[in-house]
């Protein structure tokens, strides 16, 4: 989707907030050719759903205006589901640990040797367990350290939803990663949101259990 521009302030704003040098390093930035961004410059377009999936962390009225606040953090914040602390063992979300992740696939009270954390996280009733993103290969959707609510689906009749944001436990181990199409039915292609990181095509004989994240809360 394209939006008519008078002026290319928009890719200008992007470059100086990220400390961008140049035109090649915004098209790395935003995930698209150089000669994308030469186009957009030249007839005066961009591709929205690009510019906001990429740049998270600015407000959207600024850059498009260069009014209001810079940032919207606070507004990304607000939006968070806040978990609170369990008081009984039963109730609850159970915090996984990354060793026990295979328990917490297929549900086993294996996981409870690990004495986890239980938080009750009204907004995603459908959540199974949470987990904590490690590293940044999914930035910037998930920071390290944000943490995940995901839900178990069977693998006897995997459907996935393509683009979207999955855990998987595979013979590399567990994975929080988008998953598209690959190039046959016998592989899926393996995605980070940090174009830092290469996609990699991932054999479905290789993913031993899945769960779908479906969304990113807040500790209390």
């Amino acid at each position: 989707m394209g939006n008519i521009l008078d002026k290319p302030l928009v890719l200008d704003r992007i470059k100086e907030y990220y400390k961008l040098k140049g035109n090649a390093e915004l098209a790395r930035f935003l995930g698209v050719a150089p000669n994308t961004i030469t186009n957009w410059y030249g007839r005066k377009t961009f591709d929205i759903d690009v510019i906001y999936t990429k740049c998270v962390d600015i407000d959207m009225n600024w850059l498009l205006t260069g009014e209001g606040n810079m940032l919207r953090t606070e507004s990304k914040e607000e939006n968070i589901p806040v978990a609170h602390p369990s008081d009984s063992p039963m109730e609850g979300i159970p915090l996984i640990p990354i060793s026990a992740m295979a328990g917490a696939f297929t549900g086993e009270q294996t996981v409870l040797e690990y004495e986890c954390e239980r938080f009750v996280v009204p907004t995603f009733k459908g959540a199974e367990f949470l987990i904590s993103v490690k590293g940044s290969s999914m930035y910037p959707k998930y920071n390290s350290g944000d943490i995940v609510a995901c839900k178990r689906l069977p693998m006897g009749d995997i459907f996935f939803q393509w683009n979207k944001v999955y855990v998987l436990d595979t013979d590399q181990g567990p994975l929080i990663k988008r998953v598209k199409p690959g190039s046959d039915k016998e592989h899926v292609l393996i995605v980070s949101d940090n174009e830092r990181y290469e996609p990699f095509e991932l054999p479905l004989d290789r993913i031993y259990h899945v769960a779908l994240v479906i969304g990113v809360i807040r500790l209390e």
